[in-house]
């Protein structure tokens, strides 16, 4: 349709002789009988249309005029106007349809058939290279709507590409951060570990000295008579027994002091623990202590545990000098994260309303040694063995402060299924009048230890035989068979649970005690339970009482 010409010659045979001439040209035509029928069809399509002069002016201006300004912009319609000879007495309402027409070819008639031919032919070339700018603009049109469409989606896609490098870039700086986290973590348990065997072997050697002083003094109290030597040695003893307690506090934080743990109420522990607190830290601060209203056992021992509270009440006393708030509570956990291994744990935590902790020193506060409290103050060993207590128990020990509100420590123990509705074992018997020559042998590494209990033991009435270490003890066994072994626990070689393996060889029966301040809890509770064992530094009641107790068990 857009390839026919349009024929609107109304008079005479016009048409038909025009649709003739172009039939010859083998153009498509189509005669419009009136003005109405060609505005319809050139809305349908057309690519030229010849007209004559007197069929122009009967063609409504206004449909005409609103045609041709709705042509898109490729398109110029090109008309055939055949009009008369005579131009001077042409209407100024056709010479003002010919402007209005635009590309308009004028033939005056009568016109030569090839005239006309050619026009026509002229007309529709024309018509059809606008067609030819129609689909290059039309596919102009489609190539800017690909290449948009096209950079929308690679817009979608940059915008898409970024957020999943955005999402990659914060879980590998989240990795990187929990890498270094793990890291300063591992450092830490590393230095902990370094520090706490450098720690444990110094308080071991240390322990032996004062377990010597105190024995040697204790037997000079036996045998001295002057009131004044008897006072002298009395403030040694004393002075021995802070040693101790300082020594003791440091083999807590090696995880190296000998525990008695037993199944304990944490609840009734602390719950009786509330006098001795409210005296401890002064009337200036208010105790709160609060236990768990659900049972709370677990396996511990239950005097470092009132040793450790008491330690973080003096601490966080010392951290209210204007008075505040102390609270201890009891409670039971369901997990104790990322440390331990999960499952139940007894949580006892200690907070106060004091001044806080500086961020930069909370990594530090569990050092041996380590305090913020003035020169003079304090050893800085009270938090070193909350430390190792709770993790020689299976647990740990945690710190939160922030600095002008106050500090929480947190112990966590693992909770215990087992009750315990009866009362604690009776203490030991008293030791016998006379030990009737019974035989000891006691087998210990250090000469001087080992002297002091022997010279103690002999003073008692016992026959003492001694062994410097595990082989030569075992031979000496072999050789006569004594009533009671003294065995040290950390000896060269073989330590002392080995030895008592050993000997039970020979004598199933035979009673052991351990002497010890250094040693593996777990390995001794194997070999004998916590009953048989004595812990350095001890006095010479205690080391009689200890031997009457097992020669009578036997």
């Amino acid at each position: 349709m857009e390839g026919r010409v349009l024929i609107h010659a109304p008079r005479g045979r016009d048409a038909t002789v025009v649709q003739k001439v172009l039939g010859s040209r083998s153009l498509a035509t189509l005669v419009c009988a009136s003005a109405d029928q060609m505005l319809a069809n050139l809305d349908e399509g057309a690519a030229a249309a010849i007209m004559t002069e007197e069929s122009l002016l009967q063609v409504p201006e206004a449909p005409l005029s609103l045609w041709l300004t709705r042509q898109p912009s490729w398109s110029d319609f090109p008309f055939i106007v055949l009009a008369s000879r005579d131009a001077n007495g042409r209407s100024r309402k056709a010479l003002a349809l010919l402007q209005t027409l635009g590309n308009v070819f004028v033939l005056e008639r009568p016109v030569h058939a090839e005239t006309l031919a050619r026009a026509a032919d002229a007309a529709v070339r024309a018509r059809r290279r606008q067609y030819a700018t129609r689909l290059h603009l039309q596919q102009l049109e489609d190539t800017r709507a690909e290449v948009e469409r096209l950079n929308g989606a690679l817009e979608e896609r940059i915008v898409a590409r970024t957020r999943e490098l955005a999402g990659a870039n914060d879980r590998l700086m989240a990795e990187i951060a929990e890498r270094e986290r793990a890291q300063a973590a591992l450092i830490q348990v590393q230095k902990m570990e370094a520090i706490g065997r450098l720690t444990g072997g110094i308080a071991h050697d240390f322990n032996n000295l004062l377990h010597v002083v105190n024995m040697n003094l204790d037997l000079v109290s036996r045998v001295a008579s002057d009131e004044k030597v008897l006072g002298i040695a009395a403030r040694a003893k004393g002075a021995v027994g802070r040693g101790a307690k300082l020594t003791g506090q440091l083999l807590s934080f090696a995880r190296n002091q000998s525990l008695l743990p037993r199944l304990t109420d944490v609840n009734v522990l602390l719950d009786g623990l509330r006098e001795l607190v409210a005296v401890s830290v002064g009337p200036a601060v208010t105790v709160d202590i609060r236990p768990c209203d659900e049972p709370a056992w677990a396996v511990l021992d239950a005097n470092q545990l009132e040793m450790a509270v008491l330690n973080l009440a003096v601490n966080a006393r010392d951290a209210m000098s204007g008075g505040g708030t102390l609270s201890v509570a009891v409670s039971v956990v369901g997990t104790a994260g990322a440390d331990l291994p999960p499952g139940p744990y007894v949580a006892v935590s200690v907070s106060d309303t004091g001044t806080g902790i500086p961020l930069h020193l909370l990594s530090k506060v569990f050092d041996p040694f380590f305090t913020t409290k003035p020169v003079g103050s304090g050893t800085g060993l009270g938090l070193s063995q909350v430390y190792g207590f709770a993790q020689q128990s299976g647990g740990v020990a945690t710190v939160r402060s922030e600095e002008g509100r106050g500090t929480v420590v947190e112990m966590r123990f693992p909770a215990s299924s087992e009750r315990n509705d009866g009362p604690d074992a009776v203490s030991a018997d008293s030791p016998q009048a006379s030990a009737q020559r019974q035989k000891v042998l006691v087998i210990e590494d250090d000469a001087e230890v080992r002297r002091a209990i022997v010279e103690s033991l002999s003073m008692l009435g016992y026959v003492v035989s001694e062994a410097a270490n595990g082989a030569t003890g075992l031979a000496a066994l072999a050789q006569e068979m004594p009533d009671l072994l003294v065995v040290d626990y950390a000896m060269p070689d073989m330590n002392g649970a080995e030895v008592i393996d050993r000997a039970r060889e020979h004598a199933s029966d035979i009673p052991v005690i351990l002497a010890t301040g250094y040693a593996d809890m777990a390995e001794v509770g194997r070999v004998l339970g916590t009953q048989s064992i004595l812990i350095k530094p001890f006095d010479i009641s205690t080391l009689a009482a200890a031997v009457s107790k097992a020669l009578q068990a036997r």
